[in-house]
């Protein structure tokens, strides 16, 4: 379990700062995309705010997986940004959901293996 935890965290945060560096630093055209999923870019490039704020919580939680340092709390501060990645691409960008999935099943993975360090939030006091 130690071992499939360190691959999958390790991948995760490779993945987060491969995404988030090439995002502010590479300045790769975006893949032309169409429809409705373009409107949804384009609203979102538009907003000026959200794609960076994303991006940079992509890169922290990033470096976290990578470290192994604080990877429980970053395991919560990059739930909602997965959960809208795999919304996103299930209604508006399909070819892309195995990935989102991936991601998914994996940050779902971590939370399950660091258990022990989120029981403390479900536990009722009285």
């Amino acid at each position: 379990m130690k071992i499939a935890t360190l691959i999958v965290r390790t991948l995760m945060g490779a993945i987060f700062l491969c995404t988030s560096i090439s995002y502010f630093v590479l300045s790769n055209p975006e893949p032309v995309s169409t429809g409705d999923f373009k409107a949804f870019q384009v609203g979102l490039i538009a907003s000026t705010y959200l794609m960076p704020l994303a991006k940079s919580i992509e890169f922290l939680c990033g470096l976290s997986f990578v470290s192994g340092k604080f990877t429980t709390l970053a395991n919560i501060i990059i739930f909602p940004v997965i959960i809208n990645i795999l919304l996103i691409n299930y209604f508006l960008n399909p070819h892309d959901l195995p990935i989102a999935i991936a991601v998914f099943a994996g940050n779902v993975f971590l939370i399950y293996s660091h258990w022990h360090n989120y029981e403390g939030l479900f536990k009722m006091n009285g």
